[in-house]
């Protein structure tokens, strides 16, 4: 769905006193919203293109000018990057009064070329791809979360101790059960509605405080710019109504974790590619070739699924995170799950990414994988049948950052994809991260040998 803003309407409402600020951001490696606030006077005149430092494609997530990049560095001198406007991702923020929005896409301030590792650019590549084949990727994020009481100032300072999730109970589905939170959830999906992003529903979610909220199947690119703004517009509309939200793969062992499922398919002539009536559970060859490529090189795709440290703490026998790497019909214990099997909505459900994840990242590398396989006219076994958790011989879902990070570098069909620069790019975020983890003294290193080492 495009967005609801034309640089004409833009105009008007500035006339008539409704907009007076346009937020331009970019997304960054974590699949953050980075950039600056114009006066829309100024938006309106200079729209064409504007600058940031191009360290915002090199930090974590404490914004620490992290060293041993190649595109960037104290050596090279922190220099520009162009921020170019997508026009068409313009929309009011109904959130933020008075207050419209804009992606940019970033281009190197000295060759104007894309920015190869910039995330919005890395999935546009392999969409490029899919469209030289006349295929059209169509996905959906189901982004989960957790609601707690409190400020997310007053939780900093704290330290996040006694975080007190809004429910004191699993809410699944439980209408009354969420029911002293929908004040927030209602301002959420009427403000999401409102910026042009058609959310579908929301729900209470497996845990204590945790919900879903879902978004209107779209192209792939619509798709990871919506992922963005709703998880930008869940913190800043929860933190206004005194809560704080959490996208956190895992923020307690004794909870289950947040998910982001992506729904996939691809579609030629306006039709889904995937489905073919005559066929077994209604799976075209290409949709087979397709997930039969993502279960080939599912442990090298992991580490745009599974970000973080914490991202691989998830995969927990019996919380619906999967731990193997198979596929099966309507079938929850997976990694790939097919839905609508039979249906003209017959798609591939990845089960395995995190709420934690970069929509782009994610969504380019699913389609990278599936793209090999259709390419390479790969052969899908049989789906599995029973509880994924009990086979012993199945293939794992990595269970370390490192695990997946070392089967990512292996891999010659990711670098081909995306090209050596970029995989090496989001390998030193990883190892980074693995650095930063591996020097730090936790609570439970405290708690288990303080008295007893």
């Amino acid at each position: 769905m495009p967005a609801n803003l034309t640089l004409e309407a833009l105009r008007e409402a500035v006339a008539l006193d409704e907009i007076d600020t346009v937020i331009v951001a970019l997304v960054d490696m974590q699949g953050r919203l980075m950039g600056k606030r114009f006066h829309a006077a100024h938006f309106l005149d200079h729209h064409d293109e504007t600058h940031c430092c191009n360290y915002l494609l090199a930090t974590d997530l404490e914004m620490t000018t992290v060293q041993g990049y190649a595109a960037t560095s104290w050596a090279s001198g922190y220099g520009d990057y162009v921020m170019k406007p997508d026009l068409s991702t313009l929309r009011r923020i109904p959130w933020a009064p008075g207050t419209a929005l804009c992606l940019v896409d970033l281009s190197d301030h000295h060759t104007h070329q894309p920015v190869p590792h910039a995330p919005r650019n890395v999935l546009k590549a392999q969409i490029a791809r899919a469209e030289a084949m006349g295929l059209t990727p169509m996905m959906a994020t189901e982004l989960e979360f957790f609601l707690f009481h409190g400020d997310p100032r007053a939780h900093f300072d704290a330290g996040y101790r006694d975080l007190r999730p809004t429910a004191r109970h699993n809410v699944d589905y439980a209408l009354s059960g969420t029911f002293a939170d929908e004040p927030v959830m209602r301002a959420l999906r009427n403000g999401l509605y409102g910026a042009g992003i058609p959310v579908e529903n929301s729900k209470g979610e497996a845990e204590a405080g945790q919900h879903e909220i879902n978004v209107k199947y779209s192209d792939a690119l619509d798709t990871a710019d919506m992922h963005v703004l709703v998880k930008a517009a869940t913190k800043e509309i929860a933190a206004a109504h005194g809560q704080s939200a959490t996208f956190m793969a895992k923020y307690s062992h004794r909870h289950a974790g947040s998910s982001s499922h992506v729904h996939q398919s691809l579609f030629k002539e306006g039709a889904n590619a995937f489905h073919d009536a005559g066929a077994e559970h209604g799976m075209s060859e290409t949709m087979r070739a397709y997930l039969a490529g993502q279960l080939e090189h599912a442990a090298a795709l992991t580490l745009f699924l599974a970000p973080y440290i914490n991202s691989y703490k998830r995969f927990v026998t019996g919380l619906f995170a999967p731990t193997k790497a198979i596929w099966s019909l309507d079938n929850r214990t997976a990694g790939f799950r097919v839905c609508g099997e039979g249906t003209k909505g017959v798609r591939v459900e990845c089960r395995i990414g995190g709420a934690d994840l970069n929509p782009y990242m994610a969504c380019a590398a699913l389609l990278a994988a599936g793209l090999d396989g259709i390419e390479r006219g790969l052969t899908l076994g049989a789906p599995f049948n029973g509880d994924a958790y009990a086979a012993a011989e199945a293939p794992e879902v990595p269970k370390t950052l490192a695990e997946a990070a070392a089967a990512l570098d292996n891999s010659a069909v990711m670098r081909a994809a995306f090209g050596d620069g970029v995989v090496d790019h989001y390998l030193r975020a990883a190892r980074w991260e693995i650095e930063e983890a591996g020097r730090v003294v936790t609570d439970w290193d405290i708690a288990r040998g303080f008295e007893r080492a």
